[in-house]
């Protein structure tokens, strides 16, 4: 039974990962810059839908409106995704566009400056104090068998997964997507073929922005505290599961991340919960060092431009 409960927060916390290394996963194979800023915009987003949850909340308090928990829910993260792309875009426009010459270590130091300005920036407007998140929906809990499953981690297993799925399908069934993949086969010959480089980054950023966005929510449901520093360790540990997962690859990113989420909720099972990102990561290193591109990386991708 303990097995599977913790099978259970795994996928909870693997749906975390999973949402933000597509984003990683998506700006690497792409525009080949590690997006280290990305961890930030998950906070960001999360306090944008903190601040479009309150608001919802607030007017309908107030009478202006009567909306059920899980519509103002829905509309939160319709609302936050759409705003936290523009954030997205606007990092991409004014931190990376500039320096798409430069060497790939400006471009890193760069995201690390703007994860800084994001974090500080918060703390500007907000001040240090954390908030809560509104609770949106009820907590029921289900038991089977001894296994207890709250709706709030269904639902976020479920949400994370279809969202997976709908950019695999948006990359491989769309015109945008066909230009994204092409860019990422190709960076310097495609654009010469028409493909408008500096739409499909914007586009590509707004739709990494607005997933970092949704694990925010998420987060903030299943764990309503929120802190301007909380994107930095998940972030990084996003990270890690985007260059596992392989380059460019949304199944890859997807499965890392919730295999990291398992590794983690596993591990302190047989040793201390100490060891856990130690051997966690020991464990990753492993399989990168049989694996080097990772579990759907190509071996032509890492040579193409590097």
């Amino acid at each position: 039974m303990v097995f599977l409960q913790n099978l259970v927060n795994a996928l909870q916390w693997g749906s975390f990962y999973a949402l933000i290394a597509l984003g990683y996963s998506m700006v690497y194979s792409i525009l080949m810059l590690f997006n280290f800023a990305h961890g930030d915009i998950f906070m960001v987003g999360a306090y944008i839908g903190f601040g479009v949850a309150t608001t919802i909340v607030a007017l309908t308090a107030m009478g202006a409106f009567a909306l059920p928990g899980w519509l103002i829910l829905v509309l939160t993260i319709l609302i936050s995704m759409f705003l936290t792309s523009f954030v997205g875009m606007f990092v991409e426009r004014v931190g990376y566009r500039p320096l798409r010459d430069a060497p790939r270590a400006s471009a890193a130091i760069t995201g690390l400056m703007i994860g800084i300005i994001l974090e500080t920036g918060n703390l500007i407007l907000l001040g240090a104090q954390r908030y809560s998140f509104p609770s949106l929906i009820e907590t029921a809990t289900y038991s089977f068998g001894g296994v207890f499953v709250t709706n709030k981690k269904i639902m976020i297993v479920l949400v994370s997964i279809t969202l997976s799925f709908a950019l695999h399908q948006f990359i491989r069934h769309t015109r945008w997507g066909m230009a994204m993949r092409a860019m990422a086969f190709d960076y310097v010959v495609v654009p010469l073929m028409g493909v408008p480089l500096n739409k499909i980054a914007a586009l590509t950023f707004a739709i990494g922005s607005g997933l970092a966005a949704v694990a925010g929510i998420l987060f903030g449901v299943a764990y309503p505290v929120l802190d301007p520093y909380m994107g930095i360790l998940i972030g990084w540990k996003a990270f890690v599961a985007a260059i596992l997962g392989g380059r460019g690859s949304v199944v890859g990113a997807t499965l890392a991340g919730f295999l990291l989420g398992f590794i983690e909720m596993f591990v302190p099972m047989v040793f201390p919960s100490t060891f856990r990102d130690l051997i966690a990561y020991s464990i990753i290193l492993l399989i990168l060092v049989f694996r080097p591109h990772g579990f759907f990386g190509e071996a032509y991708s890492a040579r193409l431009r590097l």
